[in-house]
């Protein structure tokens, strides 16, 4: 399984691609591809927005479903979707899970 994610260009905050086509500051929104197609549909949605400027550093990421919730395999994926590991009080695990209304273009 793997989700699309990537850094907002105006303030590179770390975001994933939703499956209502909207970047989300959290990766608990993450569209999941589960196939070869879906991945590769999320792939072009990441290099359209990357060519509109509205996103960096865009790639698919490995994950898993732990419990209900996505998880990245990755250590350093871990932390971009949370935090740093040794200030839990910095970074997106100190929110206490605002409703997320998502990202689009100009917002």
């Amino acid at each position: 399984m793997k989700v699309l994610t990537a850094n907002r260009l105006t303030d590179g905050e770390a975001v994933w691609f939703g499956s209502d086509q909207v970047w989300h500051e959290t990766i608990d929104y993450a569209e999941v591809a589960h196939d070869k197609p879906a991945e590769e549909r999320l792939e072009r949605f990441g290099k359209d927005a990357y060519a509109r400027n509205e996103v960096v550093d865009v790639d698919l990421i490995d994950v898993e479903l732990l419990e209900g919730e996505i998880r990245p395999l990755r250590l350093r994926e871990r932390i971009r979707a949370a935090g740093p590991t040794n200030r839990t009080d910095l970074g997106k695990q100190a929110r206490s899970r605002p409703v997320d209304e998502g990202f689009a273009a100009g917002i």
